[in-house]
């Protein structure tokens, strides 16, 4: 059973290694990252004789279908998204291989999206957005409403911090999700929110505590009212700890500096340089998400709320890992490209429970 990593020397593919290593029953683990020296590294470094390095290049085709061919499943960790997502797909359809990521983008995932009867013809597994958020909060989602007889209302929340992650992905994608209108779902239907707006101070679990939240550009608006019939409401908002670079991205953006690709990639290797000299908050280096879901259970209101906090590389590639075992064991039967959150996709209860062997405890409460 041979697995592939995509950007697995990098600062979230490098996790997804780690785990697959110490839990999959892998006969290969391939670490194909366009970084072979850091690709090497790592190999080196856990001494698993199962692991290979390849090096592959996520702006060819050919390099795409190369590495992925004969394997049992893909996990997609190369950003940013807006970039890559699609063309990743694409390759891994001509590939013939099934595929899980942690796509985060709103609009890579609508595009993905349009792909779905084509994997389907072909008889391709597409998971896109199996990380942190989205990932864990769709599964967060899709678990209080398997509690409820009726859920109506979906609010997902996320608190990430300048002292947990510096990659350039990760920077590029706070810069993306900052720009223009992204998606929200309100009153049963899809609407265009401004970026960075309604901002909402919102309290989760230690030691994070009160964050400062934003509608910003993620997928769980769009994918979860697709299939999970009866919400009126799937709204989304996230920010940083740091207070100040929620205001710095809502300047930058203010000024149309991030409207195109290269003002937003020279962008990102501007914050990925200075970055470290912005101070952190030393005690809430950490990422967090709180997930509320409220509905009726025996005709009586009932809100259910779930969070959990820890390190972005492990709420963010321990998911990954769980849904690239459970593709590459076909324990994942639907075909087509679908959100975790979907009929036969996940299982929401083994992945808890694969979730809490690696550590990750989910908060739960009823209020």
């Amino acid at each position: 059973m041979r697995i592939v990593v995509l950007g697995g020397a990098g600062d979230m593919g490098a996790g997804v290694v780690r785990d697959l290593a110490r839990y999959s029953r892998a006969t290969e683990i391939v670490i194909a990252d366009m970084n072979e020296h850091k690709g090497k590294k790592l190999a080196e470094e856990l001494g698993d004789a199962r692991l290979t390095v390849e090096k592959v290049d996520a702006r060819s085709r050919e390099s795409l279908v190369k590495v992925m061919k004969g394997s049992a499943a893909v996990a997609g960790t190369l950003g940013p998204f807006y970039l890559f997502e699609r063309p990743i797909v694409e390759a891994a359809i001509e590939a013939g291989a099934n595929y899980v990521s942690i796509c985060d983008d709103h609009d890579a995932a609508k595009s993905v999206l349009e792909l779905d009867l084509e994997a389907r013809q072909k008889g391709r597994r597409i998971l896109t957005g199996l990380g942190w958020t989205p990932g864990l909060s769709n599964l967060l989602v899709r678990k209080g409403y398997n509690r409820l007889d009726q859920a109506s209302a979906v609010c997902i929340y996320w608190a990430g911090s300048v002292g947990d992650s510096r990659g350039l992905a990760v920077i590029l994608h706070l810069v993306h999700i900052f720009t223009g209108r992204v998606v929200s779902y309100r009153e049963g239907k899809t609407e265009r929110i401004k970026a960075g707006s309604e901002k909402e101070t919102v309290q989760f679990p230690s030691p994070l505590g009160q964050v400062n939240t934003y509608h910003l550009g993620h997928p769980e608006p769009i994918t979860i009212p697709l299939y999970l019939e009866g919400l009126q409401e799937v709204v989304l908002k996230g920010g940083m700890v740091e207070h100040y670079i929620n205001l710095l991205a809502q300047f930058v953006s203010s000024l149309g500096l991030t409207r195109n690709r290269l003002t937003k990639q020279a962008l990102g290797w501007f914050f990925k340089i200075v970055t470290p000299l912005f101070p952190a908050d030393k005690e809430r280096s950490l990422s967090g998400i709180r997930v509320d879901v409220s509905g009726t259970k025996n005709d009586r209101p009932l809100h259910l709320s779930f969070g959990t906090a820890g390190p972005m590389r492990n709420l963010t590639g321990l998911p990954l890992s769980i849904g690239t075992i459970m593709m590459a064991e076909n324990r994942i039967p639907r075909f087509g490209v679908f959100g975790p959150e979907a009929d036969n996709a996940v299982d929401c209860d083994a992945f808890f429970e694969e979730l809490g062997r690696r550590g990750i405890k989910i908060e739960e409460r009823e209020l």
